[in-house]
Parts: structure tokens; sequence; C-alpha cells
């Protein structure tokens, strides 16, 4: 009789997930954007109810909502297990290896009631990106070399997010990996800035700037005349986006598994660079763009 009613509860409680909007969600760049709608008008092609919460903050503001169950999905990137599960201590090594990093990715996130699904082909990790004219007179193409030229009194001055300079993955790893450190007065912080806001913060030599924030798949970077540098030393991890789920909600629609590997399936690093270009330079809504995408590939009609 116990176990009777167990199966009762367990089957109310699957059929209320499936019966709820699911609530899509996404960080605040034009990439973050792109992926979040092709999460969204995947899944309303198929015939899911969905809230459209796209937009909703830095990484941070996600984690928080998606435990907390205010949102069901949004993508994620692999690379960011170094910063979401600092217990584990995930070796370097393993970072920069993309299947490793997913597994370990989704198995620390399982006792979270959290799935991740099949990452993207592309790697969107943190950078920093100078104008072209001041990287060549100054001979700068690596951290190895940045670190030179600060370390002998070279000028510079980053613009970037409160999240790119605070979190021990982005520009800290930079600093501690290449034997540099910059000074308060040598950041601009710009809270809830995007990729496009600092790159051009950084081209127009807006208040001293020229470096800047950046994600290795920007679309903005050739627009604006900037060079990212090179990371000979592998500092960072591998950065591949995934859809990640509340495990309840999969459970309760195992279908969108298979709709959203599909759709994720189709991204690629030059590809994902276009689409970016296209929110971040041409001015598109990201809607827009996801649609013709996804209609492109015959995700959705």
């Amino acid at each position: 009789m116990k176990k009777s009613v167990l199966l009762i509860a367990a089957f109310a409680l699957a059929a209320q997930a499936s019966a709820k909007p699911i609530v899509v969600a996404s960080k605040l760049d034009p990439e973050a954007q792109l992926l979040g709608q092709i999460i969204l008008l995947t899944l309303k092609d198929a015939g899911f109810d969905v809230t459209d919460k796209t937009s909703l903050g830095d990484t941070g503001v996600a984690r928080k909502a998606i435990l907390s169950g205010e949102i069901d999905v949004y993508p994620e990137y692999t690379g960011n297990a170094v910063y979401l599960f600092p217990e584990a201590k995930i070796s370097s090594e393993n970072a920069q290896n993309p299947k490793v990093i997913h597994k370990l990715a989704k198995d620390l996130d399982a006792r979270n009631g959290i799935t991740w699904l099949n990452p993207a082909n592309v790697n969107n990790t943190w950078a920093l990106a100078l104008p072209a004219k001041f990287a060549r007179a100054n001979k700068l193409s690596s951290y190895a070399d940045l670190a030179g030229y600060l370390n002998k009194g070279g000028n510079l001055k980053v613009a970037g997010s409160p999240e790119f300079f605070n979190r021990p993955d982005a520009f800290q790893l930079f600093e501690n990996t290449y034997g540099f450190k910059l000074k308060a007065d040598q950041k601009l912080l710009l809270a809830g800035a995007t990729p496009l806001q600092t790159q051009q913060a950084a081209a127009s030599g807006q208040n001293g700037v020229n470096a800047a924030m950046a994600y290795g798949t920007d679309g903005t970077i050739a627009a604006l005349d900037l060079v990212v540098l090179k990371d000979p030393k592998n500092a960072q991890p591998v950065y591949q986006p995934a859809p990640i789920i509340r495990t309840e909600v999969l459970k309760a629609n195992p279908k969108i598994q298979t709709l959203l590997n599909k759709a994720f399936r189709t991204l690629n690093q030059s590809g994902i660079q276009k689409l970016n270009a296209q929110i971040a330079v041409e001015g598109k809504p990201a809607r827009d763009v996801a649609a013709a995408f996804l209609k492109s590939k015959g995700i959705i009609k």
C-alpha cells in the first residue's frame, strides 16, 4: 500500500512538472542571448509551453535561479565547473579536456538536481582583446608578451565586468599564470558589461582603456580591429556551451534532451562567431538570428 501511494505521488509530481511552462533563461551577453533563444524556440516549435527569461543576469544570478527552481533551463559553459565546484579541485589538465570537463560538470551537478545535456563543439574562453595597432606597436601577441610589457612599466587599462575581474578562473587566472598584476586604477569596472561594451571602450580609447574583456567566440573582435592574446600555457579551461536543466523537469519531459542535443550539435566555432556578429555588430535581435539559424538547419519550421 505504501509503495502504491509513493508511486501515485511521483506520477502526480511528474504531471505537475510537465503541465507548468518551461522557464528558459540566459546570461546577458549576445552569445548567451542567442543560445537562450535557440533553446526557447526549439522547445516552442516542439509544442512546449515556454516562458522567456533570457538576459536574466550573470553566472551567479542564473545559477541561483536554477537551483531555487525560479528557472528551468539555461545555457551554461563546461569550464565554469572550475568556478561552480571549487571544492572538487579540478586539475588544469582535466579542465582543458572537453570530454572530461563536461563529464565532471555533469556528475558534480547531478547531486543538485541539475542535468547537463550535450555541449556544442564551440570553445568560448575568457580572453583579453587589444586594439591591433597598439598590440603591433608593443609586440604583444600573448599573455607572456603582456607580462613582460607590464613588468617593464608598460601602460595598460582594461575594461571588464566585475565577474571578469573578480572570478579566480577569469582575469586573475591570467595574472597568476603569467606573473603580472594590475592595480585598481588599471581596471575600468563596468557593471553588467557585455564584451561589445568593453571592446568598444578599448577600440575608442574611452577613459584611457586599451584592453578589453573578450570571449573566444565574440563576433565583434574583427569588426573593431582588435586582436585576442594567445594563451600558450593553456591557463583557460575549455568553455563549451551546453543546456543545463532541472532534472525534475527533464524527467517529466524526456523529449527535451533529444531536441536540445540536436540543436546544439549544429553549432561550431566559426558559425557561432558569425551569429554573434549579427547580434553584436549588426544589431539584429537575438531571437531573429536564432530563428533564422534554426530554420536553416531544419530544427524548427
